[in-house]
């Protein structure tokens, strides 16, 4: 039992786009940095020229090496060192349609934000880490190994996403939609458990849409600048000029990277989802919205504010953006979000569905655009049976959507009912990391 108010748990939300980290009981979490990692081969570089410069840096990011086979990789992780532009450096993310692919790069992530963030030493508190609902028992084993061995936590609980999110808002039944940056999960969740054989998902997050928004305005000669690529002089007060600065060594997903930052931040600034389903014709003529880009040039948006939040709704429409058009091959059965929603309640039993249609929960820095819920809620309204009363449920402030699945951690790892649900090390030592499965349904 870890009874007491002295140890105060740990908990740590790692979505395909941020990782959050933070003391259970707080309101927000501490550390939110990118979820990606820049990375060097050490043998594309010849150390003897670099070491002057690293070690100068090496005092102010968090650097890590990791054996490879073929040589050794730098880590860089968190927003600074992955904003600060270096010769070779890919851009790496450990998570692949919501499933760990790269455990080196997640440790160097827990690592950062558990000793660098935090300041924390992770013996010394117990670990809640939230999981996606479709975590397989292989997953779910290797991150207690991880947790035991290396950081020697002293207990861990894997809980997950949906239920934390349904514990934020004081549910115990609910249907979260969990629109995140990699991918959008609609889970039921009954009296605290997922009702897996409901789950229903799609490829389709916020990076799609940022990537949609990018091809979108390159097939308008619209080309975004990246921070690293130019610098600007002052001529006379207040007037700049741009100066463009040439890096040959800068590899492409770097490139794209620093591109993504700038049109997500378009995204968030000017997107809202359109009330009804977006058409060519009757947005053809809307007032352009202004954005001023890093270097100076304004652009303006029209119709793409409406039609690319309506790629949720309605994924064909990703088809109709130049460089898109492959999309039907990679996902053909991409459902919109009101069908995953009905398809998802129908695979429930019965007699719980009108308890899901009348809670609908959004989660996720996705669901935190302009009028989503209003959009989602007037959809379902028509495509749903006639007796359900269909409420879907936001908070207001957009900071608890993006982070509901944290802080639904937070709520439940400093309850005192909860710490007896702990999988404790002593467990661990006598049972196995395959006793998870037990511990933490």
């Amino acid at each position: 039992m870890y009874g007491g108010d002295e140890v105060s748990a740990i908990v740590i939300d790692l979505g395909s786009h941020t990782c959050k980290a933070g003391y259970a009981g707080e309101d927000a979490p501490k550390a939110v940095f990118p979820s990606v990692v820049g990375s060097i081969d050490q043998m594309d570089i010849d150390d003897s020229a670099n070491n002057e410069k690293t070690s100068s840096v090496d005092s102010k990011n968090n650097i890590k090496d990791s054996e490879k086979g073929k040589g050794k990789h730098k880590l860089y992780v968190g927003s600074q060192a992955v904003g600060f532009r270096r010769d070779h450096m890919e851009v790496l993310s450990p998570i692949k349609d919501g499933v760990v692919v790269d455990w080196d790069i997640v440790d160097s992530i827990w690592d950062h934000a558990l000793r660098e963030c935090l300041l924390i030493d992770p013996k010394e508190h117990p670990m809640l880490l939230a999981e996606p609902s479709s975590n397989t028992q292989q997953q779910r084993e290797r991150t207690a190994e991880l947790m035991f061995e290396k950081y020697n936590v002293p207990a861990l609980f894997l809980a997950k996403n949906a239920v934390l999110t349904s514990f934020a808002s004081g549910r115990p039944t609910s249907l979260v939609v969990d629109s995140g940056g990699g991918s959008t999960t609609v889970a039921p969740v009954h009296d605290g458990y997922v009702l897996q054989k409901a789950v229903s998902s799609s490829p389709i997050g916020g990076e799609f849409l940022t990537d949609c928004l990018m091809k979108s305005l390159e097939s308008k000669g619209i080309t975004i600048k990246p921070r690293y690529s130019f610098k600007r002089k002052e001529i006379r007060p207040s007037e700049f000029q741009i100066v463009d600065l040439d890096f040959p060594n800068t590899t492409e997903s770097y490139r794209l990277y620093s591109q993504r930052v700038i049109a997500s931040d378009i995204k968030e600034c000017v997107c809202r989802a359109p009330d009804t389903p977006y058409d060519e014709t009757a947005y053809s003529n809307i007032p352009m919205t202004p954005y001023e880009l890093p270097d100076g040039q304004t652009i303006e948006i029209g119709a793409d504010r409406f039609k690319i939040p309506d790629i949720l709704f309605n994924p064909s429409l990703a088809q109709t953006i130049p460089g898109m058009e492959n999309f039907a091959e990679i996902a053909p059965n991409v459902r919109g979000l009101p069908q995953m929603v009905i398809e998802s309640i129908n695979r429930c039993d019965v007699d719980i569905r009108r308890e899901l249609f009348s809670s609908i929960l959004l989660a996720g820095g996705t669901a935190s655009m302009q009028q989503l819920k209003e959009r989602l809620e007037k959809d379902l309204l028509e495509e749903s049976p006639q007796a359900a009363r269909v409420k879907v449920l936001a908070s207001g402030n957009s900071t608890e959507r993006r982070f509901s699945v944290w802080i639904g951690g937070s709520i439940l790892a400093s309850l005192g009912s909860f710490q007896q649900m702990w999988f404790s090390k002593s467990e661990y030592e006598e049972h196995g990391a395959s006793y998870v499965q037990r511990k933490c349904p």
